[in-house]
């Protein structure tokens, strides 16, 4: 059923949906159309929604004004509600509910928890303390000697009380069903973790709402602000300044802190005090933090007499609290101050200034200057963070919620006391930005400044969300509002530094107006004081002054008129006064801010008046209709100005009579700058240009309109419209965005309404097309606009969603006195393809299109007559309304079907989007989803305004727009694969194309004809494999549509799943009988179709089947990059089936089966992939696994069991072992990923737990055996797949852990699991058909990769709370245990079938297999109660079969019930016990098979005791006498010797266990513990069964302990047991002879050597019948040994292992194997290259152990090997640890030296322990053979120490007096054995005199000297060290001395001559390398060692004069000849000194 790329074609035509509902729906009983839900209407529902406000009142224009169209339009914009269009069902099935968890959140609650064995374990390892050792003489005996341990004086557990009873075994079945099928959890998949959201592509975010754009925003309190001394009133303002960027980032806050007595001094002045203006604390917003940021705080006084440094003098100088003098002078300047304030209260002077660095509220370190783009890259990860990052609205708007870096910081209370005073003459924002920089630099500025002493306390804090009491810049109240509060808080409007790209949403319009400069230099002297005050007039008369000037702190609100503040004596003073103004909405010509400049005097003059009138300027508002903002520097009028000046600018004011007298003669001497922050005027001459030209289409207007500077008539209008309309994309793109919701709406106005324009039809909705789609562009294009993860601009995304509705219905512009106007709005017809997107400023372009119909009055009065009539007026049940009221007061009306000369809008949009070319046409398909989604909400909208009785689906939308739709679709797609080929940035655009392709199609689903959509979605599939090459591109494009399509809220009624139970459209009935077109109506046909993806099947299932057969696609694929195409289909396979579990409507039995039928063909598409499956049946020890750590789980993965199941996978003996695939010829796919495999299983078993169980069994009857086979290698993958893998709580999940076994399990985990070794071989060579190669271990399927399955799991556990794994653990709990039994069920139902089809022979094993595998799961206590039940069925009904030909599961059987019956919880142990009885009971009685089974029980005991930390011998010990009280009460089997068999057997056991608890005691002591698994190995060496098990449990003990040698040579011993065995059966060339032939490995496997043959024979029943007595096995093994020595590091051993398996695989010809073989020893050779020296084997220690606590160790001795570099105080510190723990830490001694013990002189009541470092010693003669490295670290048994002494008892004395003693250790086997120490059996000594000891040492320097000299590449630094110990001239007791002592003067004993001559020829070498030395060390010193070298030259040659003397003299005595000397030299050179040597000796003896 493999699914080719042809076949990806879909043929198919699905089914008319439409067509078919009508008929098939009557047919369906009303109770199960009920059940299914309905297929509604209509999915799409209009919803309008107030937008939010955040204040009480929305911000609007004043009252009673008259607004221009303009300003309307962008009140109603900011004001109207949102249309949503909103699914009906969205909540129900949406995957969203999936993806939200809400369905999850509470799940725990309501499971049942599930007990785990492994979870039970951790509470009982407690109480195993380590007991005193035990001597090792008791364990000596044969372990099968009688028990030590009576097991009758235990209490049996409670049994089973109908185990015993008759029963039929269909009624004992039964009961079983029933039972398992009670309490289960309905819904499986709301177990299982949710689907990875990176796939989650159907999730369309909600874009968020529009709303005003805030910063991160900053509170700042104001407490005190006090000087010195009070005696006038102070004035604050502050605003937040940005140095680096030298600009004023926030407006002005006013605010003073005076005490009522000084604000009563200026009574006169305030008539009233608003309470805003009262405010202390104000809320700064800023967008863009940055560490430059200050808040700066200028203080004002009242104006009075004197510069600043004089009025500030007082401050600087007097305390308000000295008495005497200085209280009055205090008084009388109070006094002074008084009078100022009654006489200039109005005016102001600068005063003192205080900067404060904000850099600690913005907290730098988690800030960046530039906010990061989120501009998806495509890659996961991007895309992962795009999801989590709440879907920013604008990426430049930081707002609250995007919980930008501000608001965290803490709240920071400031108290300053310096203040600046102001500097009259620096008073500019120029200087003020000088001032600060230098501020930052240093404080310098204090040096510079003059300074005040004060008091400023202020408190800066994030600003809370809800502040209560708090008012906007225009002052109004922000919700909530908390009247009660006495001061108000003040937002402050930002002024940011960069542009922020957020869309108006509040009427917002402000003018800031900033005097800053006045030149009068040149006036008469009168004009010192200066201060202009500033009015916004509406006329030119005074009273024209309008009070929106925002008023100051304690004041009111609003004035009229404001001064600047005065600098005194200045004539040409800075100003920094900011005036506030809120502008009116109606602005004319009139408006326009006025200037009057004016000198104060100070000091009262006798009838003058303060004030003297200097002169006049102005400023108009409104330039050509646009307002005036910006720098201007305006001339000074000194007179009264003339009438009518306001119209015209001060620079081009016309010549006036009389002449204006102008300052400087008309030059400008007033700089001022203006600034506006408006939502209503746009400040870009582009936008303001087309909204002009709109409005004036719009309103009766006369003709020619003014704009900017020029007029534009009635003719030229529809071409400058034209042109603006092209040109709006020019615009700058800020003002563009903020008024982006306005341009849009106007622009889709322009797009549907042709207007007559001086009797002409104009359409213009090409361009208003065009111009959307520049526009489109241009913001996708923008690098500062953030999108979200479907690439859509989040602007545009929010504007469709929430503001965009259909443009007005054409309605009358009723004005006036122009009642009967015509209409100005025409239709159009259909454009012709003309495209302006190449030629778009030739726009002299006339419009496109001629009308179609003239449209007479009559018919215009038609459609309104047929609008009122349509719909009720009520326009509260009529949520409906499409037009927004043109005026106020009229109602709106909802708009109806029109006559069908009117154009839809969606119609016009499709028809643009088909018509388009060039340029735009790219854009439009390059962004297409936005035009998607606005066809689609046009569309909604109309759908939900006509009459939807007449108007079915089908016909709703007109053909035309039909084959619109069909060609974009068909264009898209083109478009699509055309990208699709390109580089990557342009495949990820076709992969965002293709997404909103497809959630296109599925709005359309709840729109259009459904046919017409599913047919629209086969062409897609079609042209996508036309046009594409690469399957997994093709692959992964199609699952993504259709994961967006399947996520329908409809999709399961779109797929007519309810047609499921045959697929005959005529025949709905839910029978199971067919009746198709063949209408056969036997069940054997309907089998084949229904677990099939038929093409009956695709046609009426149609989405379901296209994701199928995608899904079958990917699998079947082998291309590259495809496991992430395989992940991503069966995830969205996962993420539908989760859907339906957390979906209410799926909730019943009866549609549950309908659903899983409809995902049947899943089934099949499964089993053909189960070789590309990951294979999770990792190796486990026994079942050893808790919940445990991860060393525990690395180090269960190495040899055991599980491998050894498979290990016999030879083709000699296939019937054996477990894997049942043999014959089937697989195709070869990459293997899938863990968790892809995972995802595919889980789809699996929600299918077999959904589906209907009678369907199931009639399938599995059906099938032949091999896919039955398949089925359960299927169960096989599950059950280890769901195995739970405990809590793992935070503390255990250690990174490192992970990351330490990585290292060294890399290659062990190779072979054990990717099928290096047998059993993986022997698995592909089950799923490969001979001859077919596939590349070993695919990349995918590395299982250390950390991301996947448990790793994965455990790593992100890190951070979760107890509460959080515990529920965990609950879900995980409950998950297993339902998986596992669903498994069950299956099992259950292949049995039935099985049984009933007479075909059990081959099944049973495989079920068998299953059943095992489960059991040696960690299980809950509920799964294995179902479990044992369904196993003692099975013996009762197929006992005979399993105990004859299933021998390996029956042992695996007993195996694993045993490890249960040694279980902690009591229901399992029951449990266990029953099933092992019957076991036993039935082996009995049907075919006398006991001695088999006792015999695999014995050997599983064995191997269990040897395996598992956690196994409790005290319940199985229970257990055992629990199966002796079934033995003793089963009445039918008391006249058989069954009792007495079972007795013995179990006394057997028992004795075995008594092993167990001896082990236990050394659990801590490695080398005891292998030491007595020695000693049981070797108790068993009669029973080569249980020894070979024993060998085994040695093995894993050594690999958990990283011993990988030893290990493999345990395994090397059990390889020649085997061989041993081998050989006697039959003798085969090609098999090892027994022993002898492994002893190349190692010299001690000959122990192995098989007792004689009348001891034991092999064919004696139950002897040698494990599945290792084969050559499978004997290859298995020998493998697993060669990958140890592998990871050991002993690549030599490797080649010898290999030796003996090759001629084995030759002579099977398995030429793979052989291939495998070669390539991993090229391996091994290739790391010898490598590596050589650099390997690190063993380091070897001495212990002997002296004291009578040591019971038989006593006076032992051992050789320890440790791991390399092992210093002496690790091994030290670890056996006096251990002993201590034993005996008490005081009891422990160690004895530091190496000497012989004196036993007498030790304490009798401590164990000392001595420990020595040994080195391997050869002989001078072995010496010859070991040459490599290797050879001299292998194979050792013996090993010297030297003990340096001297002969009165000191261990170092002088040179002549230093002895040592040297000696040889000899142990009982050779190093590596199967054990890491072994006891010494001879000990030499060998004693060398001082002058031998000389000797020694010399040799040794000259060595080290030689190999220095050598060494290549040469090492100066090892050399010149070598060099310095041997030349240096300050060596103790170095070369010199020793020759001084030893050669200065010839011995007196002969005998000592030759030393004497041996260590002369010592010096003579030494000297001579020495010389080598110094000339090596010249060639590689640097220059800096030149000193250096002949230092050691000069040494050298004094060394070599001094020893020159000595080294020349001879002893005569030795060249005196022996005998005569012949005349040939050849005799004397024939005699040794040796004989020479005897003779003197000899002669002196006898002297």
């Amino acid at each position: 059923m493999r699914l080719r790329k042809s076949l990806l074609k879909t043929q198919h035509y699905p089914v008319d949906f439409e067509g078919f509902l009508m008929t098939q729906l009557s047919n369906l009983d009303s109770e199960l159309a009920q059940e299914l839900g309905d297929f509604p209407e209509d999915d799409l529902d209009i919803v309008f929604t107030p937008k939010e406000c955040r204040t009480l009142q929305p911000s609007m224009p004043e009252d009673g004004v008259e607004l221009d169209l303009h300003v309307r339009d962008c009140v109603q914009t900011y004001t109207r509600e949102w249309l949503i269009v909103n699914r009906k069902n969205q909540g129900n099935s949406d995957t969203c509910s999936l993806k939200n968890k809400g369905s999850r959140k509470d799940l725990h609650k309501t499971l049942q928890k599930q007990t785990f064995e492994s979870e039970t374990l951790d509470s009982s390892d407690a109480n195993l303390q380590p007991r005193q050792p035990l001597s090792l003489t008791e364990t000596s005996r044969t372990t099968l000697a009688t028990s030590d341990f009576d097991l009758r004086s235990l209490q049996p557990d409670p049994r089973l009380e109908n185990l015993l009873r008759h029963v039929s075994t269909e009624e004992f079945e039964r009961q079983n069903e029933e039972a398992r099928r009670t309490n289960r959890h309905a819904e499986l998949l709301a177990l299982y973790p949710a689907v990875d959201e990176e796939d989650a592509v159907e999730i369309r975010p909600v874009p968020g709402r529009p709303k005003e754009h805030l910063g991160s925003r900053i509170l700042v309190k104001l407490q005190t602000l006090k000087f010195e001394i009070e005696i006038e009133p102070l004035f604050a303002c502050m605003a937040l300044y940005d140095v680096k960027e030298r600009k004023k980032i926030s407006e002005n806050f006013h605010c003073d802190l005076n005490p009522d007595s000084l604000r009563g001094f200026l009574r006169s002045y305030t008539p009233s005090i608003d309470s805003s203006s009262q405010a202390r604390s104000a809320v700064f917003s800023v967008t863009y933090p940055s560490s430059d940021i200050y808040l700066v705080i200028k203080i004002e006084k009242v104006l009075q007499q004197g510069e600043i440094g004089d009025c500030a003098e007082p401050y600087a100088v007097l305390k308000e609290s000295e008495a005497g003098k200085m209280k009055e002078k205090i008084e009388k300047l109070k006094a002074q101050a008084e009078s100022f304030c009654q006489r200039l209260g109005k005016y102001r002077m600068p005063f003192a200034w205080i900067p404060i660095s904000l850099t600690n509220v913005f907290n730098l370190s988690t800030l960046e200057r530039e906010i990061p783009e989120t501009e998806g890259k495509g890659s996961t990860s991007d895309k992962r963070a795009m999801l989590q990052q709440g879907r920013r609205f604008s990426e430049r708007s930081l707002s609250l919620e995007d919980s930008s870096p501000v608001s965290n910081f803490k709240t920071v209370s400031l108290t300053l006391s310096t203040f600046f005073k102001q500097e009259g003459d620096r008073l500019s924002d120029e200087d003020l930005f000088k001032f600060l920089a230098d501020f930052k630099r240093s404080s310098s500025l204090q040096r510079r400044i003059k300074t005040l002493p004060g008091t400023l306390k202020l408190e800066i804090s994030p600003a809370p969300e809800n502040l209560g009491y708090c008012l906007t810049p225009e002052l109004l109240p922000v919700k909530p509002f908390l009247e009660n509060r006495n001061r108000p808080h003040k937002e402050i409007l930002e002024f940011p530094i960069r542009e922020v790209y957020v869309p108006h949403t509040i009427y917002r319009n402000l003018l800031y107006v900033y005097p800053q400069r006045l030149n009068f230099a040149n006036r008469p002297a009168s004009a010192r004081n200066l201060t202009i005050k500033v009015q916004f007039m509406c006329g030119e008369d005074p009273s024209c002054a309008m009070p929106v000037i925002f008023g100051k702190s304690s004041g009111p609100e609003f004035v009229q008129e404001t001064y600047t503040a005065i600098t005194y004596h200045n004539k040409s003073p800075d100003f920094y006064e900011e005036v506030k103004i809120k502008l009116p909405a109606k602005l004319t010509e009139r408006h326009h801010l006025l200037f009057t400049f004016y000198h104060i005097s100070c000091q009262p003059k006798q009838g003058a008046s303060v004030e003297t009138l200097l002169g006049y300027s102005w400023l108009p508002i409104l330039l050509n209709d646009r307002l005036q903002t910006g720098h201007y520097c305006l001339p000074v009028a000194l007179d009264k100005l003339p009438f009518h000046y306001s119209i015209h600018s001060p620079e081009k004011v016309p010549s006036q009579t009389p002449p204006i007298k102008w300052v400087e003669g008309h030059k400008g001497v007033f700089n001022v700058a203006v600034q506006a922050v408006s939502s209503v005027h746009a400040q870009d001459n582009h936008l303001e240009k087309f909204f002009t030209l709109c409005h004036s289409l719009e309103s009766q207007v006369s003709f020619p309109i003014r704009l900017m500077d020029q007029k534009i008539t009635e003719a030229t209008l529809e071409h400058e419209l034209k042109l603006s309309i092209i040109c709006l994309n020019s615009s700058r793109l800020e003002p563009l965005v903020l008024f982006l919701h306005l341009v849009l709406d106007k622009l889709f106005q322009l797009a549907l309404q042709p207007m007559i324009i001086a009797g002409q039809t104009a359409n213009f909705s090409q361009f208003a097309f065009e111009s959307v789609v520049a526009i489109v562009n241009s913001l996708h294009n923008s690098k500062d606009l953030s999108k979200d993860q479907h690439g859509r601009n989040c602007l545009l995304a929010s504007y469709i969603y929430y503001v965009f509705r259909l443009p007005d219905p054409q309605r009358e512009v009723v004005k006036p006195g122009n009642v009967g106007a015509r209409s100005r709005y025409y239709t159009f017809g259909r454009t012709s393809a003309m495209s302006v997107g190449s030629k778009l400023l030739h726009s002299r372009v006339i419009s496109c299109s001629n009308p179609d119909i003239a449209v007479t009055q009559s018919a215009t009065d038609e459609e309104v007559k047929n609008i009122m009539s349509s719909k009720p007026m009520d326009h509260s049940s009529s949520r409906m309304s499409f037009c927004v009221e043109g005026t106020n007061d009229v109602p709106s009306v909802c708009a109806s079907p029109r006559p069908p000369n009117k154009k839809h809008f969606h119609e016009e949009l499709a028809l643009q989007m088909v018509v388009s070319t060039g340029i735009v046409r790219e854009s439009v398909f390059k962004y297409a989803w936005f035009f998607f989604e606005l066809l689609i909400k046009s569309m909604a909208q109309y759908v939900h305004s006509i009459e939807k009785q007449d108007n079915p689906r089908r016909s709703r939308f007109s053909d035309r727009f039909k084959d619109d739709i069909t060609t974009i679709v068909s264009v898209v797609t083109s478009e699509i694969a055309a990208l699709l080929v390109k580089p990557q940035k342009e495949s990820e655009q076709a992969e965002k194309i293709n997404i909103s392709l497809a959630f296109f199609l599925y709005d359309l689903l709840s729109l259009m004809d459904r046919g017409f959509v599913f047919n629209l979605i086969k062409h897609y599939c079609n042209q996508l494999s036309n046009k594409l090459n690469s399957l997994s591109t093709l692959i992964s494009m199609r699952l993504e549509f259709l994961r967006i399509l399947c996520s329908h809220e409809h999709y399961l009624n779109l797929n007519l799943f309810f047609m499921t139970s045959t697929y005959a459209p005529v025949s709905p009935s839910p029978s199971l009988s067919s009746q198709n077109s063949s209408s056969c109506s036997s069940f054997q046909d309907q089998k084949i179709t229904v677990f099939d993806l038929s093409a009956e099947y695709r046609q009426q299932h149609f989405l379901t089947g296209l994701l199928f057969t995608e899904l079958a696609a990917a699998l079947d694929a082998d291309s590259e990059g495809i496991s992430k195409v395989q992940r991503k289909a069966v995830n969205a396979i996962l993420s539908l089936l989760s859907s339906h579990d957390l979906d209410p409507r799926c909730s019943k039995k009866e549609v549950k089966i309908k659903i899983a039928a409809l995902y049947l063909p899943l089934v099949g598409i499964i089993l053909d992939s189960l070789p590309q499956l990951y294979d999770f049946t990792n190796p486990r020890s026994g079942k050893g696994r808790t919940g445990n750590t991860e060393e525990e789980e690395e180090c269960a993965g190495a040899i055991n069991q599980n491998v050894a199941l498979a290990i016999a996978g030879n083709q000699l003996n296939l019937k054996s072992f477990g894997i049942t695939l043999v014959s089937l010829p697989y195709r070869q796919s990459a293997t899938l990923s863990p968790d892809t495999t995972r995802n595919l299983l889980i789809c699996f078993l929600w299918i077999m737990k959904n589906a209907d169980q009678n369907l199931i069994q009639k399938w599995i009857a059906d099938l032949p055996s091999m896919q039955l086979n398949r089925i359960l290698d299927l169960l096989f993958i599950c059950v280890s797949c769901f195995e739970y893998k405990g809590k793992q709580s935070s503390d255990k999940v250690s990174t490192q852990a992970l990351q330490k076994s990585q290292d060294v399990k890399a290659r062990l985990e190779e072979a054990l699991l990717r099928g290096e070794g047998a059993r993986g071989e022997m698995m592909k060579r089950c799923r490969i058909p001979a001859g077919n190669d596939r590349s070993v271990g695919l990349s995918e399927n590395l299982r250390w990769r950390k991301e996947q399955t448990q790793w994965r799991q455990a790593n992100e556990r890190q951070d979760k709370t107890k509460a959080e794994l515990d529920q965990e653990a609950l879900i995980s709990g409950n998950l297993a245990t339902e998986a596992n039994l669903i498994i069950l069920d299956m099992q259950e139902n292949i049995i039935q079938a099985s049984f009933a089809a007479e075909c059990r022979d081959n099944l049973l094993g495989g079920v068998l297999k299953v059943l095992v595998n489960s059991l040696g799961c960690d299980q809950s206590t509920t799964y294995l109660t179902h479990c044992f039940a369904t196993l003692r069925a099975l013996i009762a009904k197929f006992g005979d079969f399993l105990f004859e030909e299933e021998v390996e599961q029956c042992a695996d059987l007993c195996q694993r019930v045993l490890h249960h019956c040694s279980s902690s919880i009591n229901i399992t142990r029951t449990q266990a016990c029953a099933t092992l009885y019957l076991l036993m009971r039935y082996s009995f009685s049907s075919t006398n098979n006991f001695a088999r089974v006792k015999m695999q029980m014995t050997m599983s005991l064995a191997s269990l005791v040897g395996k598992s930390p956690e196994f409790n011998e005290e319940f199985l010990r229970r257990s055992l006498r629990t199966i002796l009280a079934y033995a003793e009460e089963d009445a039918d089997m008391q006249a058989t010797p069954f009792p007495i068999q079972v007795e013995e057997l179990l006394c057997n056991l028992n004795s075995i266990l008594s092993d167990t608890v001896k082990m236990r005691e050394f659990q801590e002591d490695p080398e005891m513990l292998m030491d007595l698994m020695y000693r049981i190995a070797k108790g068993y060496q009669t029973s080569p069964d249980l020894r070979l098990t024993w060998l085994q449990n040695m093995a894993e003990k050594h690999t958990k302990r990283k011993c990988y040698t030893e290990a493999a040579m345990c395994l090397v011993h059990a390889a020649a047991l085997v061989a041993e065995y081998l050989s006697m059966l039959e003798d085969r060339s090609y098999l090892p002879v027994g022993s002898v032939n492994f002893q190349n490995i190692s010299s001690n496997v000959l122990e192995e050597s098989a007792v004689s043959d009348d001891v034991l024979s092999p064919d004696e029943d139950g002897i040698c019948s494990g599945r290792y007595f084969s050559e499978s096995g004997l290859v298995g093994l020998l493998e697993q040994a060669a990958e140890l020595f592998s990871t050991g590091g002993l690549y030599e051993t490797v080649n010898e292992v290999y030796k003996i398996v090759i001629p084995i695989l030759e002579a099977h010809r398995d030429f793979r194997k052989l291939t495998l073989t070669h390539s991993k020893l090229q391996k091994a050779f290739d790391s010898i290259i490598n590596k050589g020296q650099k390997r690190m084997f063993g380091t070897y220690f001495r212990v002997g152990f002296y004291g009578s606590r040591f019971g038989d160790l006593d006076e032992q001795e051992f050789v320890y090997k440790e791991p390399a570099i092992t210093k002496l105080p690790e091994i030290s510190h670890r056996l006096e640890g251990f002993y201590g723990q034993c005996f008490g830490e005081d009891a422990v001694e160690v004895i530091k030296d190496s000497a012989p013990v004196d036993k007498r002189k030790l304490d009798p009541n401590k164990a000392y322990i001595q420990i020595t470092f040994v080195e391997p010693y050869f002989d001078e003669y072995e010496m010859k053979d070991r040459v490599t490295y290797f050879e001299k670290n292998f194979n050792l048994c013996r090993f010297m120490y030297s003990t340096p002494f001297t002969m009165d008892g000191r261990p170092r004395g002088e040179l002549s007096e230093q002895y040592k003693r040297n000696t040889i250790l000899t142990t009982m086997h050779a190093f590596p054995y199967i054990k890491t120490r072994i006891s010494v059996i001879k000990k030499e000594e060998f004693i060398l005199t001082p002058i031998e000891v000389a000797i020694e040492d010399m040799r040794k320097k000259t060595q080290e000297l030689t190999a220095a000299t050598s060494q290549e590449p040469p090492d100066a630094k090892m050399l010149q060290m070598v060099l310095q110990g041997s030349v240096g001239a300050t060596v103790n007791q170095g070369p010199l001395e020793v020759a001084q002592v030893f050669l200065a003067e010839i011995p007196a004993d002969p005998k000592l001559y030759r030393h004497h001559n041996k260590l002369r020829l010592c010096f003579k070498e030494f000297i001579m390398r020495c010389g080598e030395a110094v000339e090596k060390n010249k060639r590689l010193i640097t220059a800096d060692q030149r000193e250096y070298q002949l230092e050691l030259r000069k040494n050298y040659g004094k060394l070599k004069e001094n020893l020159r003397p000595m080294i020349e003299r001879k002893i005569p005595q030795l060249y005196r000849p022996v005998m005569k000397v012949h005349s040939t030299r050849e005799s004397f050179r024939s005699h040794s000194f040796r004989k020479y040597d005897a003779q003197t000796s000899s002669q002196s003896t006898k002297e």
